[in-house]
């Protein structure tokens, strides 16, 4: 299916940043400690510069994570349901995922066009675009809801005998 094969270029791109923006978090905070203790200077800017990051890569990597079937679940029934059952609870669990994230993403592309048109910023001195974590939550939670959509689309392809 060229869409997943596309999708999983895309997501690898996203871990690839993902990996950047932790080390770049990592590097701001521990310079911030240093100029913060050792120079006593202020830091306005690096705590904020590293929550970005943060969310960045929290959000763009999470439809990788999807892929793998790596994010946290509770399996307890999953030894105790026949397969058939099994299946169809993860089923059931994928298209409840795909409604929470579809909605999720569409409220952050309207809080990311509310950041945009109204220039919002954060409350600190620095104070950088809010359309910048935004845009991350929504482009991840967009990718996250493609990913599942994908998966769905797999497993019914699947039920109904296609390839």
């Amino acid at each position: 299916m060229p869409l997943a094969r596309a999708l999983r270029s895309v997501n690898q791109a996203m871990v690839f940043a993902g990996m950047v923006a932790l080390l770049v978090a990592a590097v701001v905070l521990t310079s911030s400690v240093v100029t913060r203790y050792l120079l006593q200077a202020s830091t306005d800017w690096q705590d904020e510069a590293a929550v970005f990051c943060l969310v960045g890569a929290t959000f763009m990597c999470s439809a990788f994570v999807q892929a793998l079937r790596g994010h946290v679940g509770i399996e307890a029934l999953a030894g105790v349901l026949p397969p058939l059952a099994n299946r169809l609870r993860l089923t059931a669990v994928d298209l409840l995922c795909l409604l929470f994230c579809a909605f999720f993403a569409w409220k952050s592309w309207t809080l990311f066009h509310e950041a945009w048109t109204e220039g919002q910023t954060t409350s600190s001195t620095w104070a950088p675009p809010l359309w910048i974590p935004y845009s991350l939550m929504a482009a991840g939670m967009s990718l996250l809801a493609l990913q599942l959509m994908v998966q769905l689309t797999a497993t019914f392809n699947r039920l109904i005998g296609r390839r």
